[in-house]
């Protein structure tokens, strides 16, 4: 049984105001047609119920959500959260995560037994979403990978196998090497196992771990097997993921050769610490202005949406900003600011707030203009990739129907001017403007000029008029 651990990466190692990810990209080898076809998930996890446990002493073999906690949660979410397309509940680390049959695979997220989870959220019109990786070995040593005559031990560290760190045991996790024999075909079993149980969204994590054994907080934690081993598991991952039709979630990667590896094999990756305490620091303060090396690669996720935005888009990877804990924001247009982002760069909205913590903020995951841009897959850029550039405050992008948005943010602490000029965007001529939280049609314009309070934002659909 492996028990897993959240742990905040702390501000250690070094940073710059610029790329140490952004060395020359290396020729990769495609995996055929692209896998980055899926728009990305809205949903609710686990996250905060997990974190706020952690933080209460909670020990995380001892946390545990039981099979009424689940129903509630399933019926809240199916109510208030599925009618707007949030269509997904997904588990997560901290609890135990626990594979009891001959399969060596994960099959008990603490009491609950995932296929009887699976089929709850299913009755309701949702899917299950499961935290695990596919490197992870969780059975017995004796287990055998099924079709070959390999055992689960074989696929561990062996002497002689070439890694960064020999004298280091890894920490918390037994890994499966990529380059050993049956490691392809646990892979593959591992998707299948998860496929026939009817998920098909993983969220894998501690990447970073697997390849260079380095954690940015903690030091070495670990052998790390190579960038040759990572990029091999990782084709792994990607053709059996496509194989079983599986979205795939690539967490705490490091992100080397602008995300080079990631980019090409995951169909999501994160871009900014763990969501944690949450709050406005969590999404715009935190170490505001740094870009490191390694991960976590921004502290803060805005700077990690600035960052990262030169490699998402329409059919590419999608970036992962972590969970939004409204109920950790201070104003409404805090709130607003966190949704807009997510949305405006294409990534996913995933709901951590609780039933029980939600309070009066379920209207800002509730609005349908702003949710259209999921929809149609919709990834905007700012008009400064310069994570020092306040144009990087102003975000933009073109809807599938050739309408436009445009997304004018303020990070600052007290009120601020936005201004965008629509034919420096290759806009021409007037637009229709209308507010997508206002709800509200505001004439027609050819440049915005607008006031935003503290922290707010303005998120405004342009239209061509109708002659």
């Amino acid at each position: 049984m492996n028990i897993l651990v959240i742990v905040l990466a702390f501000l250690l190692g070094g940073c710059q105001k610029g790329d140490t990810n952004d060395a020359e990209e290396p020729d990769i080898e495609k995996p055929g047609e692209n896998i980055h076809i899926y728009k990305a998930p809205l949903y609710w996890s686990v996250y905060e119920y997990c974190w706020t446990q952690e933080k209460q002493g909670v020990s995380n073999e001892n946390m545990d959500i039981t099979e009424a906690e689940w129903d509630k949660i399933i019926d809240w979410v199916a109510r208030d959260l599925k009618p707007y397309g949030y269509d997904m509940i997904c588990t997560d680390g901290f609890i135990p995560m626990i594979a009891d049959d001959a399969s060596g695979y994960m099959t008990r997220y603490g009491s609950m037994d995932l296929k009887k989870l699976v089929a709850k959220c299913k009755a309701k019109g949702l899917k299950l979403g499961i935290y695990d990786n596919p490197l992870w070995l969780h059975g017995p040593d004796n287990t055998v990978v099924k079709g070959t005559n390999v055992t689960f031990g074989d696929l561990r560290y062996k002497n002689g196998d070439k890694v960064a760190h020999p004298g280091k045991n890894d920490l918390w996790f037994g890994w499966a090497v990529a380059s050993h024999e049956g490691a392809k075909e646990y892979i593959d079993g591992f998707f299948k196992h998860f496929s026939e149980m009817g998920v098909n969204y993983i969220r894998m994590d501690f990447l970073s771990w697997y390849e260079n054994g380095e954690d940015r907080g903690m030091g070495i934690v670990g052998r790390g097997y190579g960038r040759d081993v990572y990029k091999q598991a990782l084709q792994y991952i990607c053709e059996s993921a496509k194989k079983y039709g599986v979205f795939t979630s690539l967490v705490m990667p490091h992100l080397f050769e602008s995300a080079a590896l990631e980019k090409e094999y995951g169909n999501m990756v994160r871009i900014v610490a763990d969501t944690g305490d949450g709050g406005w620091g969590q999404f715009s303060e935190n170490s505001r202005g740094k870009i490191y090396g390694t991960w976590p690669n921004s502290m803060n996720m805005f700077d990690g949406f600035i960052h990262w935005s030169k490699i998402s888009g329409r059919e590419k990877v999608i970036l992962d900003g972590d969970f939004i804990r409204l109920n950790t924001f201070s104003t409404d247009e805090e709130k607003e600011s966190v949704i807009s982002l997510q949305l405006m760069a294409g990534g996913p909205v995933t709901v951590a707030d609780q039933y029980n913590t939600i309070g009066t903020n379920l209207k800002f995951y509730q609005n349908k203009e702003l949710l259209a841009l999921n929809t149609d897959k919709f990834a905007g850029k700012p008009l400064s990739s310069s994570i020092i550039d306040t144009k990087n405050q102003v975000w933009y992008g073109q809807m599938s129907n050739g309408d436009w948005v445009i997304g004018f943010f303020n990070r600052e602490s007290s009120a601020q001017s936005r201004s965008v000029n629509f034919a420096d965007l290759g806009i021409k001529g007037k637009m229709k403007v209308r507010d997508l939280w206002k709800h509200a049609d505001e004439g027609e314009a050819e440049r915005l000029n607008v006031s935003l309070k503290a922290h707010a934002c303005k998120m405004v659909r342009l239209t061509k008029p109708v002659n």
